[in-house]
């Protein structure tokens, strides 16, 4: 039974982590700029945040939805102001050289840069509230089998994440530096698009 639980959250993480979202590009850029291991801790502070997500869907916590809920225009204005930001600093970052070695400091910093950002969209409880149900989930679990469930979920999202790496890093070989300045132009715009949709939402 347990298992069951655990691959329809398997199934569920992937489905939702999908879509490439501000995210996902994020993951691409990372991964083309600063290497793969940059790349999977975006997907792992994604990962963990729905699976945070998936566990108040899962469980009822009514006391966090409501409270998310009732705070999602200053949560939904916080996002967007960072991805503004983000955006912001994408444009003016030098790609680096793929050539030359990428040094791996600062991963834990981005892991919890991307936790946070990732649950300034409350919206997603909804979502996994939604998915939950369709698939015979309701809130209330027992807690073997919601615990089954939200691990399945965080499996799932970075299962996606690894999967997207993965691509980027077969590509990776055909963009010089010229190519990466044009990656850090587009996610720019994309992820600054992004957060204008994301503050205009609560307007």
């Amino acid at each position: 039974m347990e298992l069951t639980f655990f691959l329809k959250g398997v199934l569920v993480g992937f489905a939702m982590a999908v879509p490439i979202g501000p995210i996902g590009i994020m993951c691409i850029r990372k991964t083309l700029t600063e290497g793969r291991l940059r790349g999977l801790i975006i997907g792992l502070g994604a990962a963990t945040a729905d699976f945070l997500y998936g566990c108040v869907a899962a469980f009822g916590l009514t006391v966090i939805s409501g409270a998310l809920d009732s705070q999602r225009v200053w949560i939904r204005l916080v996002g967007g102001a960072l991805l503004l930001f983000l955006g912001i600093r994408t444009f003016r970052a030098k790609p680096a050289d793929p050539k030359y070695r990428i040094q791996s400091s600062g991963m834990l910093g981005t892991y919890f840069y991307i936790v946070f950002l990732t649950l300034t969209n409350p919206l997603t409880i909804c979502a996994f509230i939604a998915v939950f149900a369709a698939l015979g989930l309701g809130a209330g679990v027992i807690n073997v089998s919601g615990s089954a469930l939200v691990l399945g979920v965080f499996t799932g999202s970075f299962l996606w994440f690894i999967s997207l790496s993965s691509v980027v890093v077969l590509i990776k070989a055909k963009f010089d530096v010229v190519g990466l300045r044009w990656v850090n132009r587009i996610a720019c715009i994309l992820i600054t698009l992004s957060g204008v949709v994301t503050i205009a939402s609560v307007m």
